[in-house]
């Protein structure tokens, strides 16, 4: 089973730790960000995972080297000038075998999404993608208000009725011609392939965070360690 980890962002907005690495090698807890997802991939029987990088890449040639040691041959597709993520996923898709179904994701989410389940609803489609798509969650509290105008709860960051893209995606062969030699995936080929009827959604509320921000970093790393303490009391 292949992979492919989308991991040339510079993360902006998550300096000064990407000042002297890639965003996906900020680390969480110890880890870079790209190694929980390796790892998240390795057990659920990802054999082969291509990273396409561009910013300070040998960081992760570095850390990684051929993945012997974390159970998975890893080889990096490597820009040598900015391809945008659609251009880089188009690039790292020409190493993978012709007629196999791969998972792409972006290089800077934790999840430990089952994706075997993706596989085969996309497998039993003739979609060319299927999206992974997560409940919305309100980034702030909201406060509920009966018919008199009296306030009646207080709610923390709820579900809200909306999905949203994981940034995680089975892809079959077919689509690499249709994706840009430079520019974003997501708004040129998925708009045209939902045009078509060819783009799937598969559903999911796994555990799943974008580490975007410093202050995303933060609470991350809390929910791991929450996670983690959880698990040892079982």
């Amino acid at each position: 089973m292949h992979a492919i980890i989308l991991a040339g962002g510079k993360g902006e907005r998550l300096r000064p730790f990407t000042e002297d690495r890639p965003k996906p090698m900020v680390e969480v807890l110890g880890i870079p960000i790209l190694g929980y997802q390796i790892q998240w991939l390795q057990a659920q029987g990802v054999t082969d995972i291509v990273i396409a990088c561009g910013y300070r890449h040998q960081v992760i040639q570095d850390y990684f080297d051929d993945g012997e040691k974390w159970g998975v041959r890893i080889r990096y597709s490597v820009e040598s000038t900015p391809l945008g993520r659609g251009g880089a996923l188009r690039q790292a898709m020409q190493m993978i075998t012709p007629d196999d179904v791969c998972i792409a994701t972006n290089g800077d989410i934790i999840t430990n999404l089952r994706i075997a389940a993706l596989i085969t609803m996309h497998q039993e489609t003739d979609n060319l993608a299927t999206v992974v798509l997560i409940p919305y969650t309100s980034s702030y509290g909201v406060v509920e208000v009966d018919s008199d105008g009296k306030i009646v709860a207080f709610v923390e960051k709820p579900e809200l009725p909306h999905w949203i893209n994981a940034g995680i995606y089975a892809l079959s062969p077919k689509v690499l011609p249709l994706l840009p030699e430079r520019g974003d995936h997501e708004q040129t080929t998925f708009p045209r392939l939902a045009g078509e009827r060819r783009l799937g959604a598969f559903k999911s509320r796994a555990y799943w965070r974008a580490v975007d921000t410093v202050k995303d970093l933060s609470e991350v790393a809390k929910e791991l360690e929450r996670r983690l303490l959880t698990a040892f009391l079982e």
